[in-house]
């Protein structure tokens, strides 16, 4: 029965996607303009009036396909994992396709997406400026020559563009909600979505006000159109900010600022808030509404993630690595679960009070059900503090207690390292993290059953110095045990020279790890993660329903039935901010609701962790173990990944191959034309190879 239940959400998400893309394409053409003018007067005489349908038509299909997908999510979760062997024709267009240094690794799909998005930019622009080239008015405050009005129109246009963008910006930046997991879709790795649309607004944004300003110069009107704050109608000013507003946060997000200056970048993203205002009072509210499902969505993940985050937790103990690079153990929930490759955002109040940073979970919930574990590499300013503090408790007698919010896990919906018969995993540096959490659930579910799970992996481990091998210490149990857990570690040390050096010699050269606990007296909670799935359905759902009643009541009781602009096309500044209050009352009712059910839940669910029931981090030794040398490590020189691949292909038959890799882009880049080149040659053979990049920093 499940099954069936199964299929019709599917069906539906289908459906409620294709309404959705289809009401933008409909949008640009006359006829719905047409139509619409004439819906929106009949709804305006309704108790609804002509917001209460804008928000439902345009707004609320892409809550609805959230809502479903939660429900969608969590019968999932009930479905029995199985290989499912040969891949569809789908699973190729994942595969690399274009390698670049500037645009990174894109797959079929995301060019096939990117493509489709802009054939629909494309469509919008023609559609509305041909309706407007047949017009044909000039405006007769500014007396326009032909060329002037043509030039005018297609600016003001190019909103309509960088509106589109807009309303997609959000939805890739989603922690909690089901948008991009229902695609299985990994957070890190759509951010670069959010990136692209950020660009793609930006620079619509830019033509949109540059053409206007470009216009009133030629008419001497610059002074006196860009300090109208008029009561009805576009408000140019309001513009202006929000255009400034968008320009600061981009520039300050670009890569070169981003690296040096994180806090500045970190907090100049915080005027999101400002410019979508100014982006309501200059649009107004019948194009916010296109806009409202990605900001609404992005209000209640912010809400949801700072509600699960206030109970603040600590660490139980950090384990430091010779190379720089710190092990925290955390205290969790036991019904807490997640998939491998899942990532935890933390912030420590001691170091800073507002920064959020993202890191992956190396331990897995199939082990260790009351704890979890992450590594971090001290490289920047966060981290170096972070390693200090560390540094400075583990001389001390009295450990005082590090507190520390968490947000999250937040992993894939899929599992796609169990779908493959036969695994070739390459990490680079502190890319290792995913893959430690991958192979301890794999060598979990191993000792119950075999069926199911890769046969033969191989880790490809990338370094620069011999001291990083330390950082596989996590796994090193399943490397002893190779005929138990068949799985062949090949390292490349690019830094250093040696000659005959084994993996076994490497490890005995390895200073020994130094173990912290700390003290928990301070600090009552452990980590439980996000909201379960159907409590996050109703609360959307909740949330959009006391915004529509709120729209009903503002149009019915604030807005006197003569100033109704029931066939004005731009909204007033006044109904913009009873949209505003709207708002604020549907995600204030959201918090309440919410941290009524998070409340019961700390109570009920979550018990006090005391220094006795913190787990002591063992030291990996090197017992008598003939297995170690069968793994290999090689200095001086970057693998040949051609070579890598040949030969994993041939001995594993060259059947049902998934590649994972997490790294630099420089690796990841060159993985990846190898693989296609090994796909092209692999291609006659009917040999299948998947092609999977992971990440670990955003």
């Amino acid at each position: 029965m499940t099954g069936v239940y199964f299929l019709i959400l599917k069906l539906l998400l289908i459906l409620i996607f294709a309404v959705w893309v289809s009401l933008w394409a409909l949008k640009a053409t006359e006829f719905w303009t047409r139509k619409w003018k004439q819906a929106e007067d009949k709804a305006s005489s309704s108790v609804f009036g002509y917001n209460g349908l804008d928000f439902v038509v345009y707004t609320f299909p892409l809550i609805a396909l959230a809502i479903v997908g939660f429900i969608y999510l969590k019968l999932k979760q009930r479905e029995p994992r199985k290989r499912k062997g040969r891949r569809s024709g789908f699973t190729s267009f994942s595969n690399p396709l274009i390698m670049n240094k500037y645009i990174g690794i894109l797959s079929a799909a995301q060019i096939l997406g990117s493509f489709i998005f802009i054939i629909f930019l494309a469509w919008t622009f023609y559609a509305r400026v041909s309706n407007d080239f047949k017009k044909m008015i000039p405006i007769k405050s500014f007396k326009l020559s032909l060329w002037q009005y043509k030039l005018f129109r297609m600016a003001t246009r190019c909103g309509l563009l960088s509106e589109a963008c807009l309303a997609l910006l959000l939805l890739p930046v989603l922690r909690g909600m089901s948008v991009f997991k229902l695609v299985g879709i990994q957070f890190e790795a759509s951010v670069r979505y959010h990136i692209w649309l950020g660009t793609a607004m930006i620079f619509f944004a830019i033509l949109h006000g540059g053409g206007t300003l470009f216009i009133w110069g030629m008419k001497h009107r610059m002074q006196e159109e860009m300090w109208k704050w008029q009561k009805k109608g576009r408000i140019y000013l309001a513009g202006e900010m929000a255009l400034s507003t968008a320009l600061v946060i981009y520039i300050t997000a670009l890569p070169q600022i981003r690296r040096k200056w994180f806090h500045f970048f970190y907090y100049t993203h915080h005027l999101y808030l400002i410019f979508i205002i100014f982006f309501l009072f200059h649009g107004g509210d019948r194009h916010f509404y296109m806009v409202l499902p990605g900001v609404f969505l992005f209000a209640l993940d912010k809400l949801l993630r700072v509600i699960q985050s206030r109970p603040e937790t600590c660490i139980l103990s950090a384990r430091l690595f010779p190379s720089k690079a710190i092990e925290l153990t955390l205290p969790k929930d036991p019904k807490l679960k997640y998939t491998p490759t899942s990532v935890v955002f933390l912030k420590i109040p001691s170091i800073s009070k507002f920064q959020w940073h993202p890191f992956s979970i190396t331990s897995s919930s199939s082990i260790d059900e009351d704890t979890f574990s992450i590594i971090i590499k001290s490289e920047g300013q966060w981290t170096s503090s972070l390693y200090n503090k560390i540094c400075d408790g583990s001389d001390s007698d009295q450990r005082k207690c590090i507190r520390v919010a968490v947000e999250g896990p937040y992993g894939p919906s899929t599992l796609e390292f169990l779908r493959y018969k036969n695994l070739l995993l390459v990490a680079g540096g502190i890319g290792i993290t995913p893959f430690l959490s991958i192979l301890q659930e794999i060598s979990s579910n191993l000792s119950r059953s075999r069926s199911g799970y890769p046969d033969g992996i191989q880790l490809i481990y990338v370094i620069k110095k011999s001291q990083e091998v330390c950082l596989l210490d996590p796994i090193l149990p399943q490397l002893f045990d190779i005929e138990n857990f068949r799985i062949k570690l090949k390292v490349y040390v690019t830094q250093e020279n040696q000659i005959e050096t084994t993996i076994r010699e490497v490890l005995r050269d390895i200073p020994e790890t130094m173990i912290t606990n700390f003290t928990t007296k301070s600090s009552s909670h452990a980590t439980y993660g996000p909201e379960r799935l159907l409590w996050m359905a109703v609360i959307t759902m909740v949330s959009s329903i006391i915004f529509l009643l709120s729209l009903v009541c503002f149009n019915r009781f604030f807005i006197p039935p003569a100033k109704k602009p029931s066939g004005q096309k731009n909204s007033s500044s006044q109904i913009d901010i009873l949209l505003v209050c709207s708002f604020a009352i549907a995600i204030g009712f959201s918090a309440f609701m919410a941290l009524t059910i998070r409340r019961k839940r700390v109570k009920n669910k979550l018990q006090m962790f005391s220094d006795k029931q913190s787990k002591d981090v063992k030291q990996s030794s090197l017992e008598a173990s003939r297995d170690i040398d069968e793994h290999e490590i090689h200095f001086g020189g970057r693998p040949n990944f051609q070579d890598i691949l040949s030969s994993f292909t041939s001995e594993s038959g060259g059947h049902d191959i998934g590649v994972f890799v997490c790294g630099p882009e420089a690796m990841k880049e060159s993985v990846a034309s190898e693989f296609r080149l090994a796909q092209r040659n692999n291609k006659a053979k009917r040999q299948h190879m998947s092609f999977h990049s992971l990440n670990f920093t955003l």
